[in-house]
């Protein structure tokens, strides 16, 4: 996997299918990065479990915080290390004595670790570094183009505001190479015409 430009399909498709997601160094703190990014991620769906020793006895929007990825005692999908590079190794070495293993380790704005990430990559898991999954997820649903920011999906219809318990589509079309089923059809339409 080339950890410099992931392609969408790559970003979407970990979205789409991961339910539960650990979060390393998350904070219960408002001003915090990892609070934002772990409130999102619940607003979306996502069973996000805080995991800091340092809050152990507090809750994040409900959830207690666990000391460690082995305290969460039940499977995760994916482990997301808000922590810096100096920190992922360590991390990614616990996430690998989780039974089962979590399938993805998201490491966050500024964290890459290339050791980390071909040691997880060995054991099967997929990788994403120096990402955060909040502005992915805004990207690749187009809602991040509500605050004026280019997403570069290709739509002539704009994403709804999401309402209450609404959860928009990753599978929009993308100038970065997403696809979509519709897009599929017409480019083989396009094909057999020729």
């Amino acid at each position: 996997m080339n950890h410099d430009a992931y392609p969408d399909d790559y970003i979407r498709g970990i979205l789409n299918s991961v339910k539960s997601i650990a979060m390393v160094g998350a904070s219960p703190v408002d001003v915090r990065p990892s609070y934002f990014a772990f409130k999102y991620l619940v607003q979306r769906g996502y069973d996000m479990i805080p995991v800091n020793p340092g809050h152990v006895g507090k809750s994040l929007l409900g959830r207690p915080f666990v000391a460690s990825l082995t305290d969460i005692g039940r499977p995760v999908d994916m482990v997301e290390i808000f922590r810096s590079s100096a920190h992922i190794m360590p991390v990614v070495d616990e996430a690998l004595t989780l039974s089962p293993l979590p399938n993805v380790i998201w490491m966050q704005l500024g964290g890459r670790d290339d050791a980390a990430a071909a040691k997880a990559e060995a054991a099967g898991l997929k990788v994403v570094m120096n990402r955060c999954p909040k502005i992915e997820w805004g990207r690749l649903s187009s809602e991040i183009s509500w605050m004026g920011v280019n997403s570069r999906t290709i739509s002539s219809k704009r994403a709804p505001i999401p309402t209450q318990g609404m959860r928009l589509s990753l599978n929009r079309m993308s100038v970065g190479g997403g696809a979509t089923t519709a897009s599929d059809r017409a480019a083989k339409e396009r094909n057999d015409a020729s």
